[in-house]
């Protein structure tokens, strides 16, 4: 903590300052996921909707097709679940209405930890979540996917996203999509509430000083053909952890295919390096809802070779990011954290080596204060809901 510096030692005060005052304990589980392997999560603190938000009654589970629900798609696996559960985590512990947030989490068809095991470990961790989990089918991918620079990019679950229009229920027509390396420190009702203006399928944070040139091969820009795509648009780099996606336009418009057809280009002509992001930007680039900055402060996890501290954009902070290589619990677990990984650590519900209760918070009612920092089977996967 000494590598502190006083602007960022004054945010995290802030941070914990901020915080609603808990009441009672949290309990500690004990769960088993495949391989043998336990992992000790302990149950979150059980938000409450504030006095604005709709009525939920107690006899009637909200299904996903009611329209005041705010949707939430994000992947989930046992190497990345403490990442994936701090996330959750920090939405609910910001939403102003978090008993209206809907979590559709997609899960690896061959994962080690089941689609049933990470359901009911869920569950565990989080009583009275809404959500569902979704297998994704990873034959309908893999053999799409080319060799990348670090071999992480490959999973083919960090293609699940392109398929979103296809796993999630149809009455679904907007999501936000997140990956499960990000914790919030805002109302997510904020960012559902984006306008998707001229017709846009998705919106984002986009970042237009970066040099769009690098993100393709030179194979790609000396061919007329190809590097005509983007013809009279103008396309920023963005990052597709943090996105607001209209399903309904996404299916309309067949954008699955369209991926799917610069991945199939890719694996013959190699016009990109980096993964699952260069086909959203040749679909979408210069074409992208822009979304306030603050919105994804990415890049803490450091490049994808090395993983090394990042300090934060200049401005306000809703959603921290740490995209890159380095995560944080990594990070904290091996005693090396970087000075903003102290910042995701309060979301982190993963506490090893303990034994009985360690504490259950409840919460009655919810409402933040800001920090400061301003069931069938488809072709695509199946949409079964594991109890």
């Amino acid at each position: 903590m000494g590598c502190l510096n006083p602007i960022l030692t004054f945010l995290f005060a802030i941070f914990f300052m901020s915080q609603p005052f808990l009441i009672s304990s949290i309990r500690s589980f004990p769960n088993e996921v495949g391989g043998g392997q336990r992992f000790g999560f302990m149950e979150a603190p059980e938000y409450r909707n504030g006095v604005e938000c709709p009525v939920v009654m107690k006899s009637t589970a909200l299904t996903t097709c009611d329209a005041s629900l705010v949707h939430i798609a994000m992947t989930i696996d046992s190497e990345y679940l403490r990442g994936s559960m701090a996330a959750v985590h920090s939405v609910l512990r910001h939403a102003s209405c978090p008993e209206h947030v809907f979590f559709h989490f997609i899960a690896a068809e061959f994962d080690p930890a089941s689609p049933r095991v990470l359901t009911r470990l869920v569950r565990s961790i989080f009583p009275s979540l809404n959500f569902k989990v979704y297998i994704f089918r990873e034959d309908i991918v893999i053999n799409l996917i080319s060799y990348s620079i670090r071999q992480a990019l490959e999973n083919p679950l960090n293609y699940a996203r392109n398929y979103l229009g296809d796993i999630l229920d149809p009455c679904v027509t907007r999501v936000i999509y997140l990956d499960s390396d990000i914790v919030l420190v805002d109302d997510i009702r904020k960012l559902w509430k984006t306008q998707l203006r001229n017709n846009r399928v998705i919106g984002a944070p986009e970042y237009c000083h970066a040099n769009f040139t690098n993100y393709f091969t030179d194979d790609f820009w000396s061919d007329p053909v190809l590097s005509n795509v983007f013809g009279h648009r103008d396309p920023c780099y963005f990052n597709t952890g943090v996105m607001v996606m209209d399903l309904g336009k996404w299916r309309e418009g067949n954008y699955r295919r369209k991926i799917e057809n610069w991945m199939e280009i890719q694996r013959t002509r190699r016009i990109y390096e980096l993964g699952s992001l260069p086909p959203f930007l040749l679909v979408f680039g210069g074409d992208v809802e822009p979304i306030h900055h603050r919105w994804n402060q990415h890049g803490l996890g450091g490049d994808n070779v090395r993983g090394s501290c990042r300090s934060l954009h200049p401005g306000p902070v809703s959603l921290l990011h740490w995209s890159g290589k380095g995560k944080p619990w990594v990070r904290l677990d091996e005693r090396r954290p970087c000075p903003l990984d102290y910042l995701w650590e309060p979301y982190d519900l993963f506490k090893p080596n303990q034994n009985g209760k360690i504490g259950k918070s409840r919460i009655h009612h919810q409402h933040q204060p800001q920090l400061g920092l301003s069931s069938g089977a488809s072709p695509v996967g199946y949409s079964n809901y594991f109890i």
